[in-house]
């Protein structure tokens, strides 16, 4: 099972997200930038667990 790759932070919504970005998720793959998850203090706010920076991937897969 892949993990999903969402190109949108799930809390500003403005920032966009490629594979190949810095990002930060949750268990159930909920998506932020590193400024929200920041701001978040690391904590997901769907489920309160743990934001984890997000593999990357390489561009074009």
């Amino acid at each position: 099972m892949a993990l999903e790759m969402r190109d949108r932070c799930e809390r500003c919504t403005t920032a966009v997200l490629p594979p190949d970005a810095p990002a930060l998720i949750c268990s159930y793959e909920c998506t932020f930038c590193v400024a929200c998850g920041e701001a978040m203090e690391g904590v997901c706010p769907n489920c309160a667990g743990e934001l984890v920076p997000r593999p990357r991937r390489a561009v074009g897969m």
